[in-house]
């Protein structure tokens, strides 16, 4: 994860990520879909909060589209970095298709 001058938000893999709590949304939010990626659960390790469940949600930005109509997919991870890593291949694989 890294941060530019240029862009004002964390990245990953060259995504923006925007935190809010226990949410992190990742992606454009210009784009047709974002990820929401929600701590369910965490564990403390050497006084480090570490996400040990992370639900994992593909979001249509749509806005004529409402509830749960909005979630196109979705996941439970054991960790940020898995929940990461499968919202970076969401996100590829729906920008190869569209």
């Amino acid at each position: 994860m890294k941060n530019t001058n240029s862009n004002p938000f964390e990245t990953y893999k060259g995504k923006p990520l925007v935190r809010c709590g226990n949410v992190i949304y990742y992606g454009k939010a210009s784009e047709r879909y974002v990820i929401k990626m929600e701590v369910k659960d965490s564990a403390l390790m050497s006084d480090l909060k570490i996400s040990t469940k992370v639900s994992v949600e593909m979001i249509d930005t749509n806005p004529e589209i409402e509830g749960a109509k909005k979630i196109v997919k979705m996941s439970e991870k054991n960790g940020i970095y898995p929940a990461l890593d499968i919202a970076n291949v969401w996100l590829n694989r729906i920008s190869i298709e569209h």
